[in-house]
């Protein structure tokens, strides 16, 4: 018998006979029962399937992020069996996995789900997975799959099909010949393998997002392998809701939405001055890293886009205008302006690495579905970079990169730093040789560093590979902040070079970087990762001093006179009200000291020190209190200088 090789993400190779079963394969690597899909040369594939060529193959568990999705995903296939099985006119049309645990499955039902409906729908989920339904995929063609679908009534699976082209094969999924659903897949093996499914909320969603559709009701959903894990996500997801970035920028006076300006944020006094503290402090490292900051057009000729290629990758999210009787669009990003800089004037390779920094604003389109507060707007600002250097210069850069990124993390506790290597997508520019040299170069960096990263196949920007950087935030969700991204198509494009050391004209590596990301989404993570309790260096007030009479009012403003010549943000309450309403006062608005006064502390020069939290320090000199506020505020801001 044939047999063929199986790569397997440790570097070794597995033989095994052609025609074999992912679902054996798994079996003897003692994954049996763990294993939920498999990816085979980085394509997706249930474990039902077979292999008959060499192939790399990585099996998806529970504890990949992508084992989740599955396991979701065939959740929500078991969400839209219970309903018709309890409401057979409630027509099915798509239901995810989303990246934050949670699934949906949008249904055309005559009404709302109620309360008492949620109720029956996860016992007849429960019945479902206690009948341990395989999950079995079949191909047909177009016209056959219109037909099964055309005859159970289903019209918004027939438009799906609608927009596949004829020729071309599409997957289906039933469950022991009991219900079928259009589906690319993957799933689990059968619905045994899903533990416990809790269904959370429903809403109204328009189909395809199209406001002149038909209103569907989704049901939103999780599950996981046991009960312990479901509460533990119940209860992060209730800290989640109160800690919601867009309450709490409401609660502390920070940010503003309106309708005006759709998805596009106002920033209040203490959140501009939040946000300008996190450009400043990225400032500093620039400085300290060699960048120059240089400033862009928001609005350029649309040839330069299409000379990018961004107009071909990116048109259905920019914002166009006409000029002049020329088209021109609003930049969604900074690199083509920056490539036209550095072809402005000669280099000398002596002259790279080269290394521009713009604040510049960025506008980007994207559908009201999935805007969310701050994570998510329509204009925004990066802490963008763009680097030209010469391929032995590609090393030293990313890994200085590196350095100064894990530093900046550090300061806002995101210690637990996750780093996925992304390569080439399918709509891209540049030849397959540039590509597999920027990535290589990519992967040596890593290797060399020493440190673990995930291969994200086809995850890569349009232009070349890239490393992404994701941090864990206090209630464990994952968020990709920083990215570096290597370039060797956009300098050959605009035909930009420095003079090397044998007077020949080459072609500098353009690498793309930023740190934070867009400060705004950055912003919407902190305030949710800090619950709105900021460390003091950035608090936009750091010390409120209360007069426990109105006599102390006089002593305290000469202390908030030299807390503010020290550099610290200080405001005094001198209002009417209680010392204790005062104190309950500034705790909610989460500032990180009340320093209170009375006879005693005034005729000592002192203050009673209160930290956020209801944390009493006693009383203290205001000279060490001073000197207590320095060491923590400027311990934390200068922590990661080199």
């Amino acid at each position: 018998m044939a047999t063929i090789n199986v790569h397997l993400p440790d570097g070794s190779d597995l033989s095994v006979p052609s025609g074999v079963a992912l679902t054996t394969v798994a079996q003897q690597l003692g994954l049996d029962g763990r294993a939920l899909a498999a990816k085979v040369d980085g394509q997706p594939a249930d474990l039902s399937s077979s292999l008959d060529r060499d192939a790399e193959v990585r099996f998806l568990t529970w504890d990949d992020d992508e084992g989740k999705l599955v396991y979701r995903h065939s959740s929500a296939h078991v969400l839209a069996q219970a309903v018709q099985a309890l409401f057979p006119e409630a027509q099915v049309t798509i239901g995810p996995a989303l990246e934050d645990g949670r699934f949906y499955y949008d249904f055309d039902m005559p009404r709302p789900f109620t309360p008492d409906d949620l109720v029956q729908i996860e016992a007849k989920i429960a019945e479902i997975i206690a009948a341990d339904q395989a999950f079995a995929r079949r191909e047909l063609s177009r016209d056959d799959a219109h037909a099964l679908f055309a005859g159970r009534g289903e019209k918004y699976k027939l438009e799906i099909l609608a927009d596949i082209p004829a020729d071309e094969q599409v997957s289906i999924y039933w469950n022991d010949d009991a219900w079928v659903d259009l589906c690319r897949g993957v799933h689990v093996p059968s619905t045994g393998r899903l533990g416990v499914v809790k269904l959370l909320s429903t809403s109204a969603a328009y189909w395809r997002g199209d406001s002149d559709r038909e209103m569907l009701q989704r049901v939103y959903g999780t599950s996981f392998p046991t009960a312990a894990e479901l509460a533990e996500y119940l209860e992060l997801r209730a800290e989640a809701e109160r800690r919601d970035h867009r309450k709490l920028g409401r609660d502390l006076d920070l940010v503003w939405f309106d309708d005006v300006a759709p998805a596009s944020p106002f920033f209040f006094p203490d959140g501009a001055f939040i946000y300008n503290q996190l450009v400043a402090l990225i400032r500093s490292r620039y400085a300290v890293y060699g960048y120059q900051e240089v400033i862009t057009p928001q609005i350029l000729s649309v040839e330069l886009w299409e000379k990018s290629g961004h107009l071909a990758a990116y048109r259905e999210n920019m914002y166009f205008t006409e000029l002049d009787g020329r088209q021109h669009a609003v930049k969604p990003m900074n690199c083509p302006g920056h490539v036209m800089m550095f072809g402005s004037r000669r280099h000398s390779y002596r002259d790279l690495p080269i290394r521009y920094a713009d604040f510049g604003r960025l506008h980007r389109y994207e559908p009201s579905g999935v805007t969310a507060g701050l994570t998510r707007v329509r204009t925004f600002c990066q802490d963008d970079a763009h680097i030209f250097c010469r391929p032995d210069q590609i090393d030293s850069e990313v890994n200085a990169f590196c350095d100064l990124l894990l530093g900046v993390y550090g300061l806002f506790g995101f210690s637990d730093v996750e780093i996925h290597l992304s390569t080439r997508p399918d709509k891209s520019v540049g030849s397959d040789e540039i590509w597999e040299s920027a990535g290589r170069a990519l992967q040596q960096v890593l290797d060399a560093r020493g440190v673990g990263y995930r291969v994200a196949r086809g995850e890569g920007a349009f232009y070349g590979p890239k490393i992404d950087f994701l941090v864990s935030d206090a209630l464990r969700r994952r968020h990709q902040l920083g990215t570096c991204q290597l370039d060797f198509s956009m300098p050959d494009r605009f035909g930009v070079s420095y003079v090397t050391a044998d007077d020949q004209r080459a072609t500098p590596v353009m690498i793309h970087r930023a740190l934070l990301g867009s400060i705004e989404r950055f912003m919407g993570i902190l305030i949710e990762h800090t619950g709105g309790v900021f460390p003091a260096w950035l608090a936009p007030t750091q010390v409120v001093l209360v007069p426990v009479a109105a006599r102390h009012v006089e002593y305290l403003e000469q202390v908030a006179a030299e807390l503010r010549a020290a550099g610290f943000r200080a405001n005094l309450d001198a209002g009417e009200e209680r010392v204790s309403a005062k104190i309950a006062a500034a705790e909610a608005r989460k500032i990180p000291y009340m320093l209170v006064a009375g006879d005693r502390e005034a005729g000592s020069g002192a203050v009673s020190v209160r930290e956020r939290g209801m944390h009493d320090h006693g009383a203290m000199p205001v000279a060490a209190f001073v000197d207590k506020l320095a060491r923590e505020a400027g311990h934390q801001t200068k922590a990661s200088t080199p």
